[in-house]
């Protein structure tokens, strides 16, 4: 269960392949989401049962969300599930809301969790107290990164034989569509929606600093402050350098064209982003926080700085745009660190492993 279909994100896609795959396994999913639209349309298309709710959504709502609690339980009545697997806030309280009412276990998957450093201090602290009511509900929580899972213990949320880290994985895609990181002029890309969530300010001064070097930016993702970023870009000097590129479902295509990925923000849990480039044989530099570093090897297949820093990045981005052979040489081994660590299979199998342990079946 996942709280909205658009704009498809990092819980999305994950729930996406993660339904693909354990029904290519035999299994039987099922999705139940809010909206509809291109999202639910991709899961029916690859055979995956899904179900949209209309009362389920993002903003709090205590009527529509009392309607959206009895919608899930009157449809898991009828489905009978052995589990329910919950992922993003809004999805994860209700459905252990109702798995509890129905005596169904649940899994909580958290994507990050909304009381992160660098989420604004009063914001986090209402939902670490949300957090913490609804944690006894499910019988494990599943985070996506080890930074995450150590926060949620230094947190109260739970206790550590009930949180579990399982890192996100990627379905591999065609050889043909791996980058080239050693071509020039370099191309920089970052997959991002344009909100406060993600730094674009800091990147754009950081690249005011390299208007001599011939590099282009492809920006992919949307969002509410999308205008501001055009505006911001236009006021530096960058608009000529830049191609918003919007929402596309061609991210692998876009990556292929470039030479380095980027991912400049504010917090983060385990993002998919990184692991697409890595994917794809780009070095990606990269936000010091959440669990970033735990995909991104700091000076190995890629780079890490600190968050905010416009001299660090601006750095670190002249070293890769100046040496193609660094270039080569950290895409090269994020590669090799996607195929050892970070391909979907990995993520099935501890998936289904605790699915199993908790439903009770061998």
């Amino acid at each position: 269960m996942v709280t909205r279909s658009e704009p498809i994100g990092g819980a999305q896609v994950h729930v996406r392949d993660l339904a693909t795959a354990v029904l290519a396994r035999g299994h039987q999913p099922l999705v139940l989401t809010g909206g509809s639209g291109p999202y639910v349309e991709s899961l029916r298309a690859r055979g995956v049962q899904t179900f949209t709710l209309a009362s389920l959504a993002v903003p709090i709502s205590p009527l529509r969300d009392l309607r959206a609690l009895q919608e899930i339980r009157d449809l898991l009545k009828t489905l009978r599930p052995d589990l329910i697997s919950t992922h993003s806030s809004k999805a994860g309280i209700l459905g252990r809301l109702a798995g509890r009412t129905l005596k169904v276990p649940v899994i909580f998957t958290a994507h990050g969790w909304a009381f992160t450093p660098g989420v604004p201090s009063r914001e986090a602290m209402v939902y670490r107290w949300i957090e913490r009511l609804a944690a006894p509900l499910a019988s494990r929580i599943i985070t996506v990164s080890e930074f995450d899972r150590q926060l949620a213990l230094a947190r109260g949320i739970a206790p550590g034989d009930r949180v579990v880290t399982i890192h996100n994985g990627m379905p591999d895609i065609d050889p043909e569509l791996r980058a080239d990181p050693s071509r020039s002029p370099v191309r920089l890309a970052m997959v991002a929606r344009f909100e406060r969530q993600k730094d674009h300010m800091t990147l754009f001064h950081a690249l005011t600093g390299l208007m001599h070097d011939p590099w282009q930016l492809d920006l992919i993702g949307d969002g509410p402050l999308l205008p501001e970023a055009k505006a911001l870009s236009q006021r530096l000097g960058l608009l000529d350098r830049i191609q918003f590129w919007g929402q596309r479902m061609d991210v692998d295509a876009r990556l292929s064209q470039v030479q380095v990925a980027l991912l400049i923000t504010n917090w983060e849990g385990f993002p998919r982003s990184i692991l697409e480039a890595m994917r794809a044989g780009l070095p990606v530099v990269a936000s010091a926080v959440g669990g970033i570093a735990e995909s991104v090897r700091n000076g190995e297949t890629g780079f890490t700085v600190p968050q905010g820093d416009v001299e660090a990045l601006r750095l670190r981005l002249k070293q890769l745009l100046d040496d193609c052979q660094l270039r080569v040489s950290m895409g090269r081994k994020a590669r090799e660190l996607y195929e050892r660590a970070f391909t979907l299979g990995h993520t099935v199998d501890r998936t289904l492993a605790v699915y199993k342990e908790v439903a009770g079946v061998g």
